[in-house]
């Protein structure tokens, strides 16, 4: 049990360093401006992309928001940009409610998001539901399927911009930051290595009396 909590903390440590320096590579991302979106975009970079959508939509997700007028939910709403010497993208334009009727912007957009690698679907996942298009898993291949655009780049773009005010839907304000939490699971981890220590020397403590007495 010594070594296994010693070493699940040594493993936190690693994972520890691991995401301080993603979180920092993140950071560092969203502080530079965005940068033409090429045909092997890098992770957590600003990037901008220009094109039309298409006159196709979709919903991805649950979230409930808290608002002004009280608690909503709604999900991410998605469609599919047309841009000229590249593959249809789809685009996570933003939280919406979900009874919110959205409209694509028409004529030709310019984009400014960070790219998202595809989601896969597991056995835990929740279904997907292509008849009402409604998504729980982002894969844009499996998305961009069911809209009748099978050949779409294999990442999404999320569009980054202001809060909206009144007007949906409501585009991501910053990149992504997972959870860092490993600091407090090394510190578990590792008092539970003392405290294993510090039970095993009062028991040999009193085994030793024990072995006296009897001599």
């Amino acid at each position: 049990m010594l070594a296994l909590t010693v070493g699940l903390g040594a493993w936190q440590v690693q994972r520890l360093a691991w995401k301080t320096a993603l979180l920092t590579e993140i950071d560092r991302g969203e502080a530079l401006p965005a940068v033409p979106l090429s045909e092997r975009p890098g992770a957590f970079r600003r990037v901008r992309v220009s094109g039309a959508f298409l006159p196709v939509s979709a919903r991805y997700g649950t979230e409930l928001r808290p608002l002004p007028t009280g608690a909503l939910i709604g999900s991410q709403v998605l469609g599919v940009l047309r841009r000229a010497g590249g593959a249809p993208i789809v685009v996570d334009r933003g939280w919406a409610p979900a009874d919110a009727v959205v409209a694509m912007p028409p004529g030709t957009v310019e984009l400014e998001g960070y790219v998202r690698p595809a989601d896969h679907a597991a056995w835990t996942s929740i279904g997907d539901v292509p008849g009402k298009g409604l998504f729980y898993t982002l894969d844009p291949a499996v998305i961009g399927a069911a809209l009748g655009v099978p050949a779409v780049a294999p990442y999404t773009l999320v569009v980054l911009g202001p809060a909206a005010r009144g007007t949906y839907p409501d585009p991501a304000a910053t990149l992504p930051r997972p959870p860092n939490d490993h600091l407090i699971y090394a510190i578990t981890w590792f008092g539970l290595a003392a405290v294993l220590v510090a039970v095993f020397a009062v028991y040999a403590r009193q085994a030793l009396r024990e072995r006296r007495m009897d001599a």
